[in-house]
């Protein structure tokens, strides 16, 4: 009985389908359907009931496949602590990145960690969107906020201080605001999830909240878009410091109204088990916060940030 054939038949148990399955899986159809008959020959008995719009677990498969699922985890664990115990660092790292942080930071970054581990491969998928671990098959993710599911396993990378930032032609062009009331009108860049536009900005300044309604003439789903608008002197808009770094740092966008402080985030590196946490991801997670620590304390000394981003 081949382990792989079993990982084949827990993802079919968890779409409820082959097809679904072998797609998760990078597999052929025809592939899952082959794994599904082994381990059903081999047990003598059928694991699910096929109906014509979907399989559901027989009674067999009720009793088979939680133990063999705990089996394949304490496998897993196995594996993990012989590598952790040996210090291997090898195997495929698959890694959900968000839009502006992972093609303008955090792919250099993983370039530079493979080189020092070559026998690490990588398969990324960058995207703004809600990270469904098993849907999107994807092992880490690197994300603005702290998990809100229990179940999720995550490290703290950093705190992450938010910008209003535009070009200084843009301010020269429609003025300097100075304070939050007066960027009702100015032309807001904003970031849009599921239909929803992000366009009420928050800032507080010693203690006292406000809250804005802005206007604007551009939103996307893509936070890389709305900063290359800003970069391109096409509004004003509220980023993170580190999707906008290399722009503050060079002057291309500048810090506006820094007294006024935008929602500040966390940045963390969440898995979905713990077996996701391999030595290679554990390695990972301490370059990320040395290369986000460089970053922020850079953006300290030009003073575009303050010290508190580093506690």
């Amino acid at each position: 009985m081949l382990i792989e054939d079993l990982q084949v038949v827990l993802k079919v148990a968890e779409f409820r389908s082959i097809t679904a399955a072998a797609a998760n899986l990078d597999m052929r159809t025809a592939t899952a359907s082959a794994a599904l008959k082994r381990i059903e020959g081999n047990l003598g008995a059928e694991l699910f009931v096929r109906t014509t719009r979907q399989l559901r677990l027989s009674s067999a498969g009720e009793r088979f496949l939680p133990q063999c699922q705990q089996a394949l985890q304490m496998l897993d664990q196995a594996k993990l602590n012989l590598k952790d115990d040996l210090d291997i660092v090898d195997g495929e790292l698959r890694i959900s990145l968000s839009s502006d942080l992972g093609r303008n930071l955090v792919i250099p970054w993983l370039d530079d960690f493979m080189d020092s581990y070559p026998n690490v491969s990588l398969r990324s998928t960058i995207s703004d969107s809600n990270i469904d671990f098993y849907r999107d098959g994807v092992d880490i993710a690197l994300r603005y906020g702290s998990p809100d599911d229990s179940n999720l396993y995550g490290f703290k990378i950093c705190n992450v201080p938010g910008v209003l930032c535009a070009t200084q032609q843009y301010l020269d062009q429609y003025g300097i605001p100075e304070h939050p009331q007066d960027l009702t009108s100015h032309n807001g860049l904003f970031y849009q999830l599921y239909d929803v536009i992000h366009d009420t900005w928050k800032f507080t300044r010693q203690g006292q909240n406000y809250k804005i309604k802005m206007n604007g003439n551009r939103a996307a789903n893509d936070g890389d878009l709305v900063r290359r608008w800003a970069v391109a002197g096409k509004g004003i808009a509220v980023k993170s410091c580190l999707d906008m770094s290399a722009d503050l740092l060079s002057g291309r966008v500048i810090s506006v109204m820094p007294e006024f402080k935008p929602r500040s985030t966390e940045l963390w590196l969440i898995c979905p088990s713990r077996q996701s946490i391999t030595p290679a991801v554990r390695l990972l997670r301490d370059t990320f916060r040395e290369k986000c620590r460089d970053v922020l304390k850079q953006l300290v000394e030009n003073g575009i940030i303050d010290s508190s981003a580093l506690d």
